[in-house]
């Protein structure tokens, strides 16, 4: 018989840290624990106050639920929990825990520290001089792909993109950006072509989420490749996965295991991307240690060829221990 028990976790921001949607200085996550027997599994349930669709009063009864309810099929525990994905990445997470032992959820090449995964660089917003020093400081790590927050201030966050390219051409340094739908309609078409110009990979977001009819008509003809992000946040039956991406059709799609139902349902959206040559990457959505280690070894498995968006578990002043390291670019387990 399992038992489990949860626990909020406060991480605290090394620095205030920008997005469109506004600044961040701290990240509430929960911790998921199973037992059975003399073993033991953890799980982080990553809820993302604000962007998530299961930002709501009954979040911490949900967590209750699981662990009282802990022993229950697995298929009436996903029934019970779809409308709570990041409940059931953690619970996803726990098992694998609870079976692989340690800090194990995938164990192979990356967890042995055998092989790596390469990531892009996380710009966030703040003035032009704020978003400078981090670009700095990314290029002399070594990283040869970037991602810059942009929506809060197109002029300037232009004029940084103008200045980025004229010193790295894009066979030495991919940069992609992320508006978190910062732009209206009009506004996006505009961008776009200011981003070819400048040849920028790809655009995350670019209009608000919801709005199918004229995101279909972006990704339809942009000069620049349309990524979805929070487009995918809330659709959860399999039958709207496929109809989503057929509506819109873009080039690509992120992939947050937090808030698209965990390995499960990111198995589910690529299965459906790759069926339509869509794109795709994952990346992780400010969890600690503990989820981004798991996203992580799962990402390792699904054989990336193009940098994933994973954190570094650097941003945080009280994070968990974890053999998660950097080198360079080249996320990997010591």
């Amino acid at each position: 018989m399992k038992t489990a028990t949860f626990k909020q976790y406060i991480l605290e921001f090394k620095q205030a840290s920008g997005t469109s949607r506004g600044v961040l200085t701290t990240k509430e996550t929960y911790f998921l624990e199973i037992t059975e027997g003399d073993k033991k599994g953890i799980g982080e349930c990553g809820i993302f106050r604000g962007l998530s669709f299961e930002d709501v009063p009954e979040y911490e009864e949900m967590l209750q639920w699981l662990c009282d309810n802990i022993n229950e099929n697995k298929k009436v525990l996903r029934k019970e929990l779809l409308h709570f994905p990041s409940i059931w990445f953690g619970y996803e997470q726990a098992m694998l825990n609870l079976k692989n032992g340690e800090d194990l959820y995938f164990p192979g090449e990356f967890s042995e520290g055998y092989s790596s995964l390469k990531i892009n660089g996380l710009i966030w917003m703040g003035d032009a001089d704020f978003m400078k020093q981090q670009i700095e400081e990314k290029i002399n790590e070594g990283f040869q792909c970037l991602k810059l927050k942009i929506g809060a201030d197109w002029n300037s966050e232009k004029e940084i993109l103008k200045q980025l390219r004229a010193n790295f051409p894009k066979e030495d340094l991919e940069l992609r950006v992320d508006a978190n739908g910062g732009f209206t309609f009009e506004e996006a078409k505009v961008v776009l072509q200011e981003l070819a110009d400048l040849d920028i990979h790809s655009i995350e977001q670019p209009i608000k989420a919801g709005n199918i009819e004229q995101m279909a008509e972006l990704c339809k003809n942009t000069p620049t490749p349309i990524a979805l992000d929070e487009e995918l946040i809330g659709v959860l039956n399999f039958d709207d996965k496929k109809e989503l991406l057929e509506k819109i059709n873009p080039q690509y799609i992120i992939l947050k295991p937090s808030l698209v139902g965990g390995f499960s349902g990111t198995d589910e959206w690529i299965s459906f991307a790759e069926s339509k040559k869509i794109g795709w990457w994952i990346t992780s959505a400010l969890e600690s240690n503990i989820g981004l280690n798991a996203i992580a070894q799962y990402t390792f498995t699904k054989n990336p060829k193009i940098p994933q968006g994973l954190g570094t578990g650097g941003l945080f002043t009280n994070n968990l221990e974890t053999r998660l390291v950097l080198h360079g670019d080249e996320l990997m387990m010591r």
